[in-house]
């Protein structure tokens, strides 16, 4: 009897592509169709990798956008806006200080300035929805945030862009210093967090994530003002490679969930010690988003690694050299990998499990950045 109203269950159930609508498939349309006019127009430029990486772009963004909703407005959003600047430029640098709304707006300076304010006050307004049982300016907040994320994606198209017109030889995805990516650690923070946001329907959480990522703003603000890290530098012999391409970026989708997972568990050790009980979610919500994001930032920091061995062979002649980053990086890879196993078989939860996740963000902190303070090596690239 359970067997045969399970199948009926089963039975009844649509398709995933059958919950699929009209505007969903124009979307993959559109992306399908924006990937083959690249590869036409821009082909000649890549090699077979690149065209690779490219037209499997249009399914994996196409598989984003009808999982998370969102992301169907996020992406056209982000590129008219980088469409728009672009045509501003009309193939001038020096437009983006004559034109106004390059100026103001849209040159990446001016846009990556105006995420890093929205960031800061997105922060305010989250805080001070917790604080104060306030569900308006917890809306705000999250709507500062996704403002954030739109000005950074936009910054960073139109900075790729602006590489190339300082130079074909200069040109190159913007992931290639610590200016770069510590953009790219915040939106991508930001990103899964919000994406945690609608999936829990809670906004609670936005105080502690977004604390971490304005703190990258505030060492972004320094290492610009004292650097002069904004202007865009040729890369170095050892980054000329499309390897930076999507090792870089795989890299830091797994410091971001990092990030996320000790900004959780700090909620969960502070609702567990009495404090601010009855405006955190409950237990097993934070429980439950701390495990997914170590296990996604697990699975992209795997992928990163995997793929910085195969950039090592090509460079360096050699898989793994014990370089100092490259040790460290095996430090926080066995850290995850430690603590998701004692999750999974011996069933590790409550506060060791979020005390462990804190830990492991000054383990992950210390080889994101500890290392090129303090050591040296074949990575020496990145010191500050």
């Amino acid at each position: 009897m359970e067997l045969t109203q399970s199948t009926q269950t089963y039975t009844q159930a649509p398709g995933y592509f059958k919950r699929l609508n009209a505007f969903d498939w124009l979307f993959a349309l559109a992306l399908v169709a924006g990937s083959l006019f690249g590869l036409n127009r821009y082909g000649h430029y890549m090699d077979v990798y690149e065209k690779g990486i490219l037209l499997a772009a249009a399914p994996a963004f196409a598989a984003l956008g009808w999982h998370w909703k969102p992301a169907r407005w996020l992406m056209p959003l982000v590129a008219l806006l980088s469409l728009g600047a672009i045509a501003m430029y009309a193939g001038e640098l020096d437009n983006g200080t004559k034109k106004f709304w390059l100026r103001m707006m849209l040159s990446s300076q001016s846009a990556i300035l105006w995420m890093s304010v929205m960031f800061c006050l997105s922060t305010l307004f989250y805080v001070i929805g917790l604080a104060t049982r306030s569900a308006s300016a917890s809306s705000i907040g999250s709507k500062l945030c996704w403002a954030a994320v739109v000005l950074g994606l936009t910054g960073m198209m139109v900075r790729w862009y602006e590489s190339y017109l300082i130079g074909a030889d200069v040109g190159h995805i913007p992931v290639s210093n610590l200016y770069e990516v510590f953009i790219l650690f915040s939106l991508i923070t930001a990103m899964f967090y919000l994406y945690f946001e609608q999936r829990y329907a809670t906004r609670q959480l936005g105080a502690f994530v977004t604390l971490v990522i304005t703190a990258a703003i505030g060492f972004l603000f320094w290492y610009t003002t004292s650097r002069d890290a904004a202007d865009i530098q040729p890369l170095l012999p050892a980054l000329q490679s499309w390897w930076m391409k999507i090792h870089v970026p795989a890299n830091f989708i797994g410091y971001g969930n990092f990030a996320l997972a000790a900004m959780v568990a700090a909620a969960y050790l502070l609702k567990t010690s009495g404090y601010l009980v009855d405006r955190l979610p409950s237990e097993e919500v934070l429980d439950d988003v701390m495990y997914k994001a170590i296990s996604a930032g697990f699975a992209f920091f795997t992928i990163a690694t995997i793929l910085g061995a195969l950039w090592a062979a090509e460079a360096w002649g050699g898989y793994w050299s014990w370089d100092p980053k490259e040790t460290w990086a095996l430090i926080v890879w066995l850290n995850y990998a430690a603590w998701l196993h004692m999750r999974l078989m011996t069933g590790l939860r409550g506060r060791p499990a979020a005390w462990w996740a804190l830990v492991g963000l000054l383990v992950t902190t210390f080889a994101f950045l500890g290392v090129n303070m303090f050591l040296s090596g074949l990575h020496s690239y990145g010191k500050l």
